[in-house]
């Protein structure tokens, strides 16, 4: 099956598009923000709304135009430098868009988000229901980490992956990952010349994510990994990714007419619901419970609960509803999950039958330590 057959029979139907625009993208050779590409994509993605497409974009460049500002060459390494950047730089990022946005007579809204606006289900439908109305008032949100505040604990890590959890979080149809190469090739273009350009990416699998090399860029986070591990999370809900060359003029267009530029990536046959793809990939777990081989068997070949049977020990300390791992034997993990007691709970129950919870604590909330409606079997470790 091509990409152009794909394209047009599956994206036929796209409402929907996350476009992830890199700071690769945005910034000139000299390392400051590039007007000239802001105004070709704001063409483009103004072309899409009054199309009746509804984008939202993804954007990184805050960093590179606050180290511009403040005269830096390379990318500040520690958390207080990123964050000064950040805040000097955010504010040109954002006039830039709406400068060039304006020529178009279409609005757009910053929209800053942390890991921690998104691990909190309210905060996160919240954010959800903000996104959707600025849909309904014809706004395009422009997204961003806040990274002038943003600190380890509650960064996404890089805005690839803020993208595949900003898909999940309005349900798009359509991840686009706009960076400063034409995909994924078959070996580094820079150090090979007979590198190939590879097409489509059926199946995301150790091979693809072995041969998706790391970046060098002094301006850039991540790399081609980053945007394998994005497209992997979103085909997990059922969406395809593109990633593709933006600094190629009407990119934007030809992915939605359906012509062969970049690497398409397919997505899962069967949809991941959008909660258990929160719980999956968006909250960061607080914990780890072992269990033996038969609950593993169990939970991954039969979809059951956990039960405290089960569970042989504990690392970590949470609370109820935190998010934990669930490693098997082998020690590797296969699901994650919300639990219905905290670990110090888990710790005089673990082993004990059902109908020996209350005996022990004097209390039972729910038989299962984890209920399989909030319990993911992560799809690597399937066996």
């Amino acid at each position: 099956m091509t990409q152009e057959y794909l394209t047009r029979d599956t994206l036929k139907d796209v409402k929907s598009i996350v476009i992830k625009i890199g700071s690769g993208v945005l910034t000139s050779d000299e390392g400051g923000l590039n007007s000239k590409v802001f105004k070709g994509l704001a063409r483009e993605i103004s072309l899409l709304k009054k199309n009746g497409y509804d984008p939202i974009i993804v954007s990184s460049g805050a960093i590179a135009a606050g180290m511009q500002k403040l005269g830096l060459t390379e990318k500040p390494k520690n958390i207080p430098q990123k964050q000064a950047a950040a805040a000097v730089g955010q504010s040109a990022l954002m006039w830039n868009y709406e400068r060039s946005f304006a020529e178009y007579n279409q609005k757009v809204a910053q929209v800053l988000l942390t890991h921690d606006d998104l691990s909190n289900r309210q905060r996160y439908l919240n954010a959800r229901n903000t996104l959707s109305t600025l849909s309904d008032y014809g706004i395009i949100p422009i997204i961003n980490e806040n990274d002038s505040v943003a600190v380890e604990e509650i960064k996404f890590g890089d805005n690839d992956n803020l993208s595949a959890l900003t898909t999940n979080l309005v349900g798009a149809d359509l991840l686009i990952i706009l960076t400063d190469i034409n995909g994924l090739y078959d070996d580094d273009p820079c150090q090979k010349e007979d590198a190939r350009l590879i097409s489509v990416v059926k199946e995301i699998n150790h091979e693809i994510e072995k041969i998706a090399g790391d970046t060098t860029s002094p301006i850039s986070v991540g790399g081609m990994i980053t945007k394998v591990q994005a497209a992997k999370k979103a085909a997990i809900f059922g969406v395809p990714t593109i990633v593709a060359n933006g600094k190629l003029d009407g990119i934007l267009g030809k992915i939605i007419i359906g012509e062969d530029v970049g690497t398409l990536f397919l997505p899962k046959e069967t949809r991941m619901t959008s909660r258990k793809h929160w719980i999956a990939f968006t909250l960061k777990p607080k914990g780890e419970i072992l269990v033996d081989d038969g609950a593993q068997k169990a939970i991954v070949n039969k979809g059951k609960s956990l039960l405290p049977s089960g569970v042989l020990s504990i690392k970590g300390k949470f609370g109820t509803g935190d998010s934990v791992n669930l490693v098997g034997p082998d020690r590797f993990e296969f699901a994650r999950g919300l639990v219905n007691y905290s670990s110090s709970e888990i710790t005089k129950i673990k082993g004990l039958k059902t109908g020996e919870i209350e005996g022990k604590l004097g209390y039972k909330y729910f038989d299962e330590i984890i209920h399989r409606d909030d319990l993911v079997v992560l799809e690597s470790r399937k066996s």
